[in-house]
């Protein structure tokens, strides 16, 4: 790792999530944080990238024939490599174009999801490389996570993190620098999307976009039932049966009873860890409580529910969103958390 520690000020950390991408530059902190979204154009045979991030976003469910959007990563993994690649590449060049003005060498630190396969591990490892990267070196997501979240993770202390992405959810206990338990499960923000529109498509009859089916999960979602209807949301989609645009109601009720199958696998799997834990980490764990982060701990009263559900106190991140690009961050920038970092 000799030349990862020249400190190159123009040195990146990436959080490259299934639903969005975070980078963090050396000295700087989170410079980037774009959707994980791609916009394809095709003219006369010959493909080319429209747009990137959110301006690739804005497309989806409203583009002509020739004009495909894609997510290049599935389930916290890569599943278009060429894709990837190319999205990787436009926000790499943009994060230093706005600093230099040129593009220039760099060592990257990449987030990986932990018990990532060689395969997975390659096709990563290629995407920063012909983005430009000179060193590359991962970092397993819930590690990044919990010292994003500001936990001990020097000291001789367990501590629990859960980490609930787009694609996955990372589920660890941790302890001197490394992980003493992980797991990562194909259960998060995705999936809660999913059991949303399945389950107004068969109740209401009604087809809804992507956009609209994350306006539902941020307005209303919520892990637990309310007492009664709860809060109430009006969308628009189209009627299955007449084929004509169509608005509905939908109670905060309603939406939680249809994300019960996928949030409760997130606390089954919180519930796994915790049987799996060594009786001096189980110990540490109860005195110092589970730590949310990722964009799933934003669902609302979800950290109730685990509590619920464990009968630990839970508490979710200060800025759950960005803990894993900071982590990444602050493990490339500190000499004592380089020992985190593996090689690629």
């Amino acid at each position: 790792m000799k030349n990862f520690f020249k400190l190159r000020s123009h040195d990146l950390a990436i959080d490259l999530g299934t639903a969005n991408t975070l980078i963090y530059a050396r000295d700087r902190g989170i410079v980037l944080d774009e959707p994980s979204v791609v916009a394809l154009e095709t003219n006369d045979g010959v493909t080319k990238v429209r747009a990137v991030g959110s301006d690739a976003k804005l497309m989806m469910g409203k583009t002509p024939a020739n004009i495909k959007v894609i997510r290049p990563l599935k389930d916290g993994v890569i599943a278009d490599l060429d894709v990837a690649e190319q999205m990787i590449n436009h926000l790499i060049h943009k994060v230093h174009s706005k600093k230099t003005g040129i593009f220039r060498r760099f060592d990257i630190v990449v987030c990986i999801p932990s018990g990532s396969t060689n395969v997975q591990l390659r096709a990563l490892r290629d995407a920063a490389s012909n983005a430009g990267a000179s060193g590359i070196y991962f970092i397993e997501e819930p590690m990044a996570a919990a010292i994003g979240a500001g936990l001990a993770v020097t000291e001789p202390v367990g501590a629990m993190v859960v980490d609930i992405g787009g694609g996955t959810t990372e589920v660890a206990i941790l302890s001197l620098q490394g992980l003493a338990y992980s797991t990562s499960g194909r259960m998060g923000g995705d999936k809660i999307d999913d059991a949303i529109s399945s389950h107004i498509r068969r109740k209401h009859n009604l087809a809804i976009g992507e956009s609209t089916t994350e306006l539902v999960k941020h307005g209303i979602a919520s892990a637990m039932s309310p007492d009664g209807e709860g809060r109430i949301m009006h969308i628009k989609g189209r009627d299955l049966v007449s084929g004509m645009p169509k608005k509905i109601a939908v109670s905060e009720a309603e939406i939680a009873q249809a994300i019960a199958e996928p949030v409760g696998q997130i606390a089954e799997s919180v519930l796994n860890a915790l049987e799996h834990s060594k009786p001096e980490l189980a110990a540490d764990i109860m005195e110092q409580g589970i730590v949310l982060t990722g964009g799933g701990a934003l669902l609302g009263r979800i950290d109730e529910f685990i509590s619920e559900k464990t009968g630990l106190a839970v508490t979710i991140a200060d800025d759950p969103l960005t803990c894993v690009a900071n982590g990444a961050g602050r493990a490339m920038e500190d000499p004592l958390l380089h020992s985190v970092l593996i090689p690629a």
